[in-house]
């Protein structure tokens, strides 16, 4: 159901004061939802996310994004913003009762920081607007459950790691197999799963990784890479991978995992049209799960594979990839490196970062990016201008996310 006129109204006069504050009462928000429920911290939400402020700028602009909408009505536009919230929530086993938890909170801060402007009616409005979208997300993930063939929320398992390969200096794959030895249930190319690691301090820690192999082969598998701490150009330390460097330097062959079902709406659509995978760095690994389904059918279409790393040893699954290009009749790979160190560059081997200018490109191209928001900014600009529709390109975020680009 669309907001009532009334509602709409007042959101319309509000969401300009909302809009500017939306960042504090965002941060505000997780302090009171945190403290009430110090669990929630420790057990679902990603703490890395959460002290560089990456979690609450998603949450602000999803909440910006779909009350502007409400106002502009674009039904495809929610579509896209809240499948992706919808499938990240079905990953961590996101049930109803928890939209009160975060109904309470929100409203506080609300309150809090925007004091004597939250009028009854302001207050009955944004409420309404809130259970409008709790409710399409609810819905949706009752969808992705039932679909998944789980009751909701519940979507962990326990598997066990038969093969560990190395696929860079900083990057291993990690093949799970179920514990019965039972084939693992079937997924689409592009999906990731979550994974759940107790670590060193008792708190249980969730991520997210995509599935880099094809879905037919009974098993699954995700490729992890160690993440260092690191400084941003603007001197903001960047913390070290809590998970990944955890599963990098602990989880071996016999272990056993907690995962969930497989979710993530980045998934390879049926049709003839050429295809775009473009990827930078680790957001490789749901390219490579593509081209491995891609290879696996013999599937004719014609595919461009973009790739950009730091160099040639910092790309995992390099030579897998080369090997399953080769594998289609009509797929062309293209990587760039910011160092080729000794090497020379070639036609399809350059120097620098990854640009599409002179690529053959069909505008009626399914494009598939994944890797650093800049990367993924600067392709969608440049397909644009090659005249690929905006609705033609689809797009991964590891991580919360901020994108959420203006349809073209």
């Amino acid at each position: 159901m669309p907001l009532s006129p009334e509602s709409k109204e007042v959101i319309a006069a509000t969401l300009p004061a909302v809009g500017a504050a939306i960042g504090d009462i965002t941060t505000l928000f997780y302090r009171k939802m945190f403290g009430a429920h110090p669990e929630l911290e420790r057990d679902l939400f990603n703490r890395g996310n959460q002290k560089q402020g990456e979690q609450q700028k998603a949450l602000a602009g999803s909440i910006a994004a779909f009350a502007t909408l409400q106002l502009d009505p674009d039904p495809a536009r929610v579509e896209t913003i809240l499948s992706r919230v919808a499938h990240k929530h079905a990953s961590l086993g996101v049930k109803a009762d928890e939209y009160w938890i975060v109904h309470k909170h929100l409203f506080e801060a609300i309150v809090e920081i925007l004091g004597e402007a939250v009028t009854p009616e302001v207050s009955k409005a944004w409420d309404e607007l809130y259970w409008l979208m709790a409710n399409t997300l609810i819905s949706m993930e009752s969808d992705l459950y039932k679909a998944a063939g789980v009751e909701p929320g519940d979507v962990w398992r326990t598997v066990r790691v038969a093969e560990r390969t190395h696929q860079s200096a900083d990057t291993v794959s990690f093949v799970l197999t179920s514990l019965d030895g039972s084939p693992l249930p079937t997924f689409r190319p592009g999906q990731y799963l979550s994974v759940g690691v107790k670590l060193p301090d008792g708190a249980r820690q969730i991520r997210q990784y995509s599935l880099s192999s094809a879905p037919t082969k009974g098993d699954w598998r995700i490729t992890v890479k160690r993440v260092r701490e690191t400084t941003g150009p603007d001197g903001t330390v960047i913390p070290a991978g809590e998970v990944s460097n955890f599963l990098y330097a602990n989880l071996f062959e016999g272990d056993e995992l907690q995962v969930t079902t497989p979710f993530g709406d980045l998934v390879l659509t049926d049709g003839e049209a050429p295809i775009l995978l473009a990827s930078a760095g680790i957001g490789c690994t749901p390219m490579i799960g593509i081209l491995d389904h891609l290879a696996g059918a013999g599937d004719d279409r014609p595919v461009s594979v973009v790739h950009a790393d730091r160099s040639v040893a910092d790309h995992a699954h390099r030579r897998e990839l080369e090997t399953l290009v080769e594998k289609l009749p009509q797929a062309q790979v293209f990587r760039w490196y910011e160092d080729l160190g000794a090497r020379e560059p070639l036609e399809t081997v350059r120097v620098g970062r990854a640009d599409i200018s002179d690529l053959p490109l069909d505008p009626n191209t399914q494009a598939y990016l994944c890797g650093p928001l800049p990367f993924m900014l600067s392709l969608r600009e440049a397909l644009i201008e090659r005249n690929v529709p905006a609705e033609n390109i689809h797009y991964e975020v590891f991580g919360p996310d901020s994108w959420a680009p203006a349809a073209s």
